[in-house]
């Protein structure tokens, strides 16, 4: 393997200048609050005890009444604004600690608020038992308690999934016919959007088998005297709504509201906070419109972004000062969400001086991709330079770990896996495929023959008892066999079963990536897309790219036995991994989705697959294609740019956990495809000029050169790019060339909008 080179800039980006935030003003509470300032006292005091504010913190803190929208940059600083502003109520503006009330999302960041307010000038230790400081489930639990509720928490994820499976075998479902996981978040989502259980969707079969998994579930919580957190939240909403005295007396006590991460807050959360706050509106909320990354748990980043039409006259102050990072770390941040159209604007400033550039990596592959970068990390640990607990490697998709994991694996190098520690060979989607390798080397694997009975629409138990019973009679090389003389066997189930077995024993001519490719034409494809649950549980995309991924895999092994033997190693190891311990990351590598990530730092972070179809992923380019083709069939609507613009706050949040170093790569290939560098990573070295362009590609039509006004049509970058383009008299349309894939051998292909035949030409189109 060549030895791969780190660059400056990403490949494809030639000729621009790196991005670079200017260096903020060295500034704080000690030269911007003079002495003869009334509450200069409380600012000395913090100083002596470390915390110099800056002017937008200075002023977010010495708010009062009415009101505030803090918007809060990546590493700006906001839990000492939350705190040192709640020390400033107390100590300066005389408020009882009892009409305070701070709300977060997490067990840790309320414990941390707690514990830095009691060592505030000025709090007693009285002031701060009195402080409610917790999260949303905490403070509404407590409430409730308050007023009778006596239900247990349900909240033992693994005893949910137990029940969940207990309740699908009930109504005669596999027992994984849907992923509890699943499940949980389908019926979380709607109560956060205050919906109920009735109003669940039933146009499909699947939407009727989730809606009676969750009715039985909910009874069966009912009949145990049981409520998990969402119900919590609901029943406390419920209950205000109800008994207006309960709100009252809650909206006279809290008289100053404060909510962390708001950009997290959904629906029913932010009724509950508008509640309490009124009428007085002393709600100061704290948070960051360019990290809204959790859309599909029912945050919005409207309640940011419109936060002023709601309370006419609130205060809006930006923390724009990032401690965290170095000026080209913070400069690539601002380069990479600059381009979001829905977004405050705000251009944040570094306080570190100097810093190491980002450092951008082109390998061919995710597995080539996993081995620079393991050995970039063992010769820095080796040198004594950094410890393991040093880096974390972050990631779009869970899927997109599986390289990195088996190589930290087979090295036995520390990782912690801050997902569901869950190997690809063993999610409920591969297992089959892989059980159907298993069985083409020993047709007398049971548990293998067990796995894959679904994919021939038979039922796992009763298929297995005929199987054993007849076992026992006549054993036969091949068990499968059996399933032929089962009572009931319909004449198709039986053409399908020999066609099943005949495949199964002809695998072995094959290698595995040809195996599994058969696997997939001949049957499970089909399979899956026809599944009503898969496509109900997990994105068309999804599922195409988990089994895609399997072959990227497989690819590397010659034999089907070798790559068997590879699966078993990784997934021993794994169990082995897997042990009960610390969820402490301790001197390991922290891997992680960048969900995961969020509100967290390192020192080094490795963001793997910033290439197209990755990141972004591939389901918002997708739907970012669909329109662009509606487009130019003459529509006239605008182009919905809600699931890219995500997609980029993804990459601003990969990007700013980083401290020191940052290291970012772009496989050359995906899945057996080229793909090219993330459109993000590009578009944060363009031209001031070039940024405005693309934000006016964002209108309600496409940008040529006629569209821009005469001042600007020099500002567009151009290149020639061979195409595919219609013949037809009146079809625009056309479509790039997919160099190095099936169409290399074609000289004409069908058009996708009016079938006429398209011929291979080329076109100038903005870089």
């Amino acid at each position: 393997m060549n030895k791969l080179l780190f660059h400056n800039i990403p490949p494809g980006a030639t000729g621009e200048q790196i991005p670079k935030a200017k260096i903020a003003s060295a500034q704080t509470s000690r030269e911007l609050v003079q002495p003869e300032e009334n509450d200069s006292a409380y600012f000395r005091r913090l100083e002596e005890g470390g915390i110099l504010l800056n002017l937008p913190q200075i002023t977010a803190v010495r708010h009062h009444k009415g009101p505030l929208l803090t918007l809060a940059g990546a590493g700006s600083g906001k839990t000492s604004v939350l705190i040192c502003r709640t020390g400033y109520l107390l100590s300066v503006r005389g408020i009882h600690a009892s009409q305070l009330l701070l709300l977060t999302f997490s067990s840790k960041a309320a414990a941390e608020m707690r514990e830095r307010i009691a060592l505030l000038p000025g709090v007693s230790s009285g002031d701060a038992a009195r402080l409610q400081a917790r999260t949303f489930h905490s403070f509404f639990l407590y409430f409730l308690r308050r007023q009778g509720l006596q239900q247990e928490i349900f909240h033992e994820t693994r005893r949910q999934h137990i029940l969940l499976k207990q309740i699908m075998r009930e109504l005669g479902l596999p027992k994984d016919a849907y992923p509890p996981e699943t499940l949980l978040a389908l019926l979380s989502s709607f109560k956060m959007n205050m919906g109920e259980l009735k109003d669940l969707p039933e146009g499909t079969m699947a939407e009727q088998e989730m809606k009676a998994i969750l009715t039985l579930y909910e009874q069966w919580k009912i009949d145990h005297f049981k409520i998990d957190f969402d119900d919590v939240l609901l029943i406390a909403y419920q209950m205000l709504r109800e008994r207006p005295e309960l709100l009252q007396e809650l909206q006279q006590r809290y008289q100053y509201v404060m909510v962390d991460e708001f950009q997290d807050t959904n629906a029913l959360q932010y009724e509950l906070v508008k509640m309490i706050a009124h009428p007085h509106h002393n709600l100061m909320v704290v948070g960051d419109d360019d990290q809204t990354i959790y859309s599909f748990n029912g945050a919005r980043s409207e309640f940011i972004l419109e936060f002023e039409q709601l309370y006419p006259g609130a205060r809006v102050i930006t923390l724009d000062i990032n401690y965290r990072s170095s000026p080209a770390i913070v400069g690539l941040g601002n380069g990479i969400i600059r381009h979001n159209k829905r977004r405050r604007s705000k251009t944040l400033q570094a306080a570190k001086l100097g810093g190491n550039q980002p450092q951008y990596m082109r390998p061919q592959t995710a597995d080539e991709e996993a081995e620079q970068m393991v050995e970039h990390i063992l010769g820095e640990v080796g040198s004594g330079k950094r410890e393991y607990s040093d880096f974390a490697m972050l990631y779009r998709a869970s899927s997109s770990n599986r390289a990195i994991l088996e190589l930290l694996l087979l090295r036995d190098i520390p990782y912690i896996d801050y997902g569901a520690s869950q190997l690809l060979y063993e999610h409920w989607l591969i297992s089959p495929v892989v059980d159907h390798l298993r069985l083409s080397v020993n047709r007398r694997d049971f548990a293998a023959i067990e796995n894959i009975l679904p994919t021939l629409y038979m039922n796992r138990e009763k298929g297995m008892e005929h199987i054993r019973r007849m076992e026992t009679a006549q054993p036969k090389q091949g068990p499968m066999i059996h399933l032929l003389s089962m009572p009931g066997m319909e004449d198709f189930k039986g053409v399908k079963l020999r066609e099943r077995l005949d495949l199964i024993r002809n695998l072995h001519e094959f290698t595995p990536v040809q195996a599994i490719r058969q696997i997939r034409s001949q049957f499970y494809d089909y399979f899956i897309e026809a599944n009503g649950r898969s496509q109900a549980t997990l994105h068309r995309e999804t599922l195409k790219e988990m089994l895609d991924e399997l072959e990227a895999s497989a690819e590397r092994f010659d034999s089907i036995t070798a790559f068997l033997d590879f699966i078993a190693n990784v997934t021993e190891r794994n169990e082995h991994n897997r042990l009960p311990g610390s969820n402490e990351q301790g001197n390991r590598i922290a891997l992680m989705t960048i969900h995961k990530s969020k509100g967290l730092e390192f020192p080094v972070v490795f963001l793997i697959g910033a290439s197209e179809g990755i990141l972004p992923h591939s389901s918002a380019l997708e739907g970012d294609r669909l329109k662009d083709r509606k487009k130019a069939i003459g529509s006239s609507g605008t182009v919905d740019m809600a699931a890219l613009e995500e997609e980029r706050r993804l990459a601003y949040v990969a990007v700013t956990r980083a401290r020191e170093e940052l290291f970012i790569s772009s496989p050359a290939q995906h899945r057996g495809k080229k793909v090219e560098v993330s459109r993000f990573m590009l578009s944060a070295f363009r031209s001031a000029a070039s940024a405005t362009s693309e934000t006016l590609a964002y209108g309600s039509r496409p940008v040529t050169a006629r569209t821009l006004p005469a001042s600007r049509t020099l500002a567009v970058r151009t290149h020639t790019v061979p195409v595919w383009t219609c013949t037809g008299k009146s079809c625009p349309g056309w479509t790039r060339v997919k160099a190095g894939g099936d169409e290399d051998h074609l000289s004409v292909k069908p058009c996708p909008l009016c079938s006429s035949p398209m011929e291979k030409d080329s076109r100038v189109v903005p870089v």
